[in-house]
C-alpha cells in the first residue's frame, strides 16, 4: 500500500520527488532549514508502504540525537512496521557489525572503545616506553595524524611505508608510535573511532562472502550528511550497495566544514561521476527569513568549488541582518548579554538565544557578560558528563569487570577509592607485564599470589581482586544498572564520596552525577532490548557531545560553530567576524581553507530563524595585549558593510624568518582585501588565540624543519618570490600541505 496521498501532499514538488524515486543511486541536495530530516523519514516510511521490507534498509548518520530523531519519526508515520529499519550513527552501526561478526574479522567480541582520553594515556605509555619527550611528540598531534590515517584506511604498517618515502623523520617516527600503539590496543582488546570504521571497510572490502551478505541484507542504504564523510565512510557506503546501486545520499557540500576531521568534500561533488545515471533532487526551499537567506547565499556564492543552488523562501518579510563593530570583546560581550535580558524582557524564552565563536577562547568574555546579567547559560562543548572523572571512575570499573584486559580502565581504578596500592607497585606491574607480555590485571593477578610480593602489598592486590572477582561473576546475570549500583557499593566508591561531603563542596555534585549515571543505565534499559552492561558501555562510549543539549528553555546557548551545525535558533549572534579569526589564521591565503571558513560562516548564518546579527570587535586582547582587527571579509561579501581600507598600526614584536607585517585598524570603505592582523589557534578544544608576529632577521630556506603556531612542526618543500611577496611551500607533519606568505607564516625553527 503506498504512502498515503494526505502525507505526501504536505510536501513540497522537490521533497515529494526525493520522497518517491524508485531504484538507483540519488543525491538529494538539501540546503539549510529545507526539511531533510523530513525527506529521509518519509522516504523510509515510502519504501516500507512499497513492500520493502523493514529488515533491508539501513540508513546511517553521525549523531546520536539525529538517529533518534529519525527513528521516532519512522515510528511517528508506521508505527511499528518501521521498526526493523536500521537507523544508526556510523560508529554504532560498525560497532554492532564487529561484534556480529568478530569471528570472521579477528576479534574479541567483547572489546571495548576507547575516547580521546583512554587514546592520550595509552600513547603516553608508549612515548615513556621509547623514552621520547612528549613536548615535541604531542599526544594529541600523533593521535590526529594516526586517525586521519585510518580515516584513509593505512594500518600502521601501510603508514610506515608512507612515511618511509615522505623522507621525514618526524612522520618515521609517528609510524613508529602507531605501530607500538596499535600493539598496545591490540593487547588491551580496545578499539578507537577509526578501528570501528577502518575494520569494517577492511572486512567488507576484502571479503566477497562478507559483502554479499550485507549487500543482500541492505537493498536501500541511506546516508545523511553525506557532505561530512572521510574516505573510509565514503568507501563503506559503496560496499554496502549492489547493483542498482540503491545508496541515497543528503547532503548540503556549503555545509561541508569537517575537513579538520578528516571529511572531504569532493565525496558529494562527485557523486555523480561515482555512480552514473544518479538521480539529483535539490531543495532550494527554505523557512527561515529571506533577509537571512540573501546574506547566507552572497557569502557561500563566492566558493568556486560547490554545486550551483539557492536558497528561497515565501517568508519575505523579517529584521533585517545586523553588523555590529564594537571597541573591544569585553564591549562587544556586554552588547550581546544585555541585549539578550531585553528579549527576555519582551517574552522571548532564554533557548531561543544562541551565540556563536570560531574558537573556545573566546566564551570566557561572554560567560562573564551573562553572568552579570543573571542570565543562564548554558556551554556546549564543555566536560561533558560521561568524561567527568567520578562517572568515569565508575565506567572503568565496568570496562574491566566486561573486558580485564583493558588496562588504561585497571590502572584508573586500582586504587580508586585509596587502597594502598602506591606508585610503585603500579610501576612494578607495568614492568612485570612488559616482561611477561601479558596484561595488567593478570600482573596483579600473578604478583598477588607470589611469595616475594610483600605481604602488605599482596592484601591491598587481593582486595582490589575480591571486588574485581565479584563484578565480574555478576556482568552475565546483571542489568547495567545493578552493575553501576553494585560498584557504587562493593567498590566503596558511593561511601568514598559521601564521607568528603562536609570537607569538599564538590562531593555534593559527583554523588548527583553517581546517581544520574544510575538514572542513566536504567533508561537505557527501558529503551533497548539488550540491557547488558556490555551493552551500555558500548552506548556510552558513542554518545557525542550535543546529545545532552535538551531544549528546555532554560539557558542562553553558547557554542562554536562547529558545534551549531544542524540546529537552528530563533535569535542567533555570531561573534568575532573578524580577520585572522574568521577567517582564521592563515586560511585566508590557501584557497581550499578559504572556502571551508566561508562555508563555516555558512553555516552560522543559517542557523537563525528569525534575527541574526553579526559582532567583530576593533581591538582585541590576545596573552594580554590588544591588537588590531579589521571586519571579516565575510561581513563585507553579506553586503552588510564596504570593504574596510588597511591602515597601519604599531607593530608586533618581530619572530624568527619573517619579513615585517602590516596591521589594520578599522576603517570603513575603499579598497578590497583587507589584511590579517593575528593568528588564531583552531583546536577546538583549546581555542587559544596567538598573536600575530611581524619579522626577524632569519632566512627561510628548502629543506629547513619550520614550526607554525597553528599547523606544528614541518619542512619546507619549496621558496618562490621575492621581498614581502616571498611565499613557501611546506609539508607539515600531520601531512597538510600549504603555501604560505613567509611574512604572515609566524615560523620558528623546529
Amino acid at each position: 500500500m503506498a504512502l498515503s496521498s494526505q502525507l505526501l501532499d504536505t510536501l513540497n514538488p522537490p521533497q515529494r520527488e526525493a520522497v518517491t524515486h524508485g531504484e538507483g543511486p540519488l543525491l538529494i541536495l538539501a540546503g539549510a532549514g529545507s526539511g531533510k530530516t523530513r525527506v529521509i523519514t518519509y522516504r523510509i516510511a515510502h519504501l516500507l508502504s512499497e513492500g520493502v521490507p523493514a529488515w533491508n534498509i539501513l540508513a546511517v548518520t553521525f549523531t546520536n540525537k539525529a538517529a533518534a530523531e529519525m527513528r521516532h519519526r519512522v515510528d511517528e508515520l508506521v508505527g511499528g512496521t518501521g521498526r526493523g529499519v536500521w537507523i544508526s550513527t556510523f560508529h554504532s552501526f560498525c560497532a554492532q557489525f564487529l561484534r556480529v561478526e568478530s569471528k570472521v574479522v579477528g576479534l574479541d567480541p567483547h572489546y571495548v572503545i576507547y575516547d580521546n582520553s583512554d587514546q592520550v594515556q595509552v600513547l603516553k605509555e608508549v612515548l615513556r616506553e621509547l623514552k621520547l619527550d612528549e613536548k615535541k611528540y604531542k599526544p594529541n598531534q600523533v593521535l590526529n595524524v594516526i586517525s586521519r590515517a585510518k580515516d584513509d584506511l593505512l594500518d600502521a604498517e601501510s603508514y610506515a611505508i608512507h612515511a618511509m618515502a615522505q623522507n621525514d623523520p618526524f612522520r618515521q617516527m609517528v609510524g613508529t608510535l602507531y605501530n607500538h600503539y596499535q600493539k598496545k590496543m591490540n593487547k588491551a582488546n580496545a578499539l578507537d573511532f577509526g578501528d570501528l570504521i577502518l575494520r569494517t571497510t577492511v572486512a567488507l572490502r576484502d571479503s566477497e562472502p562478507l559483502r554479499a551478505k550485507y549487500q543482500a541484507r541492505f537493498r536501500h542504504v541511506m546516508v545523511d550528511e553525506y557532505q561530512d564523510t572521510n574516505h573510509a565512510q565514503y568507501l563503506l557506503a559503496k560496499h554496502l550497495v549492489a547493483p542498482p546501486k540503491n545508496l541515497c545520499v543528503v547532503g548540503d557540500d556549503d555545509q561541508s566544514i569537517y575537513a579538520f576531521r578528516g571529511a572531504d568534500v569532493r565525496n558529494i561533488l562527485e557523486y555523480e561521476r561515482d555512480y552514473s545515471g544518479a538521480k539529483v533532487v535539490k531543495l532550494e526551499q527554505n523557512y527561515r527569513s529571506q533577509p537571512i537567506l540573501t546574506a547566507a547565499h552572497n557569502v557561500i556564492s563566492r566558493n568556486k568549488f560547490r554545486k550551483d543552488k539557492k536558497l528561497w523562501t515565501e517568508k519575505a518579510e523579517g529584521d533585517p541582518v545586523r553588523f555590529q563593530e564594537f571597541a573591544d570583546e569585553l564591549e562587544e560581550a556586554g552588547f550581546i548579554a544585555r541585549e539578550s535580558a531585553g528579549y527576555l524582557a519582551a517574552g522571548r524564552r532564554r533557548s531561543d538565544i544562541a551565540v556563536f565563536y570560531r574558537t573556545n577562547a573566546q566564551s570566557r568574555v561572554l560567560e562573564d557578560a551573562f553572568r552579570r546579567e543573571n542570565i543562564t547559560y548554558t556551554l556546549v562543548g564543555s566536560v561533558r558528563f560521561y568524561e567527568r572523572m567520578e562517572v568515569k571512575d565508575v565506567l572503568s570499573y565496568l570496562r574491566v569487570a566486561v573486558n580485564p584486559a583493558d588496562s588504561v580502565a585497571v590502572k584508573r581504578i586500582i586504587n580508586v577509592p585509596t587502597r594502598g596500592i602506591g606508585k610503585t607497585t603500579v610501576l612494578a606491574l607495568e614492568m612485570n607485564a612488559a616482561t611477561k607480555g601479558v596484561s595488567f590485571y593478570e600482573a596483579a593477578m600473578d604478583m598477588a599470589q607470589h611469595p616475594e610480593t610483600p605481604a602488605g602489598a599482596r592484601g591491598n592486590l587481593n582486595k582490589f581482586l575480591d571486588v574485581m572477582k565479584a563484578l565480574r561473576a555478576a556482568v552475565p546475570t546483571a542489568t547495567a544498572s545493578q552493575m553501576v549500583q553494585t560498584v557504587l557499593e562493593s567498590a566503596g566508591y558511593w561511601a568514598h564520596w559521601e564521607e568528603q561531603t562536609s570537607s569538599d563542596p564538590e562531593a555534593a555534585h559527583r554523588l548527583d552525577n553517581l546517581q544520574e549515571l544510575v538514572n542513566a543505565a536504567k533508561e537505557f534499559e527501558e529503551t533497548n532490548e539488550d540491557k547488558t552492561v556490555a551493552s551500555f558501555l558500548e552506548k556510552v562510549s558513542l554518545a557525542s557531545g550535543l546529545d545532552a543539549l535538551k531544549e528546555d528553555g532554560g539557558a542562553v546557548t553558547l557554542m562554536t560553530v562547529h558545534l551549531a551545525k544542524g540546529l537552528e535558533f530563533p535569535v542567533v549572534y555570531v561573534t568575532g567576524l573578524e580577520e585572522g579569526l574568521f577567517p582564521i589564521g592563515e586560511s585566508a591565503f590557501d584557497e581550499k581553507e578559504l572556502e571551508e571558513e566561508r562555508r563555516l560562516a555558512y553555516v552560522a548564518i543559517t542557523r537563525a530563524r528569525d534575527i541574526l546579527t553579526l559582532t567583530a570587535a576593533a581591538s582585541r586582547k590576545i596573552y594580554g595585549r590588544s591588537h588590531w582587527n579589521v571586519p571579516s571579509r565575510f561581513v563585507t561579501e553579506a553586503g552588510l558593510i564596504e570593504a574596510p581600507s588597511p591602515r597601519s598600526a604599531p607593530p608586533a614584536r618581530a619572530p624568527w624568518g619573517q619579513t615585517p607585517g602590516v596591521f589594520s585598524a578599522p576603517s570603513r570603505g575603499g579598497t578590497n582585501a583587507p589584511i590579517p592582523v593575528g593568528s588564531f589557534d583552531p583546536d577546538e578544544e583549546t581555542g587559544v588565540p596567538t598573536p600575530a608576529m611581524s619579522s626577524g632577521p632569519h632566512p627561510l630556506r628548502v629543506g629547513q624543519r619550520v614550526r607554525h603556531p597553528m599547523f606544528g612542526d614541518g619542512k619546507i618543500l619549496d621558496k618562490a618570490g621575492t621581498g614581502e611577496n616571498v611565499k613557501v611551500t611546506v609539508l607539515f607533519d600531520s601531512g597538510a600541505r600549504k603555501q604560505i606568505l613567509a611574512r604572515y607564516a609566524n615560523f620558528e625553527p623546529a
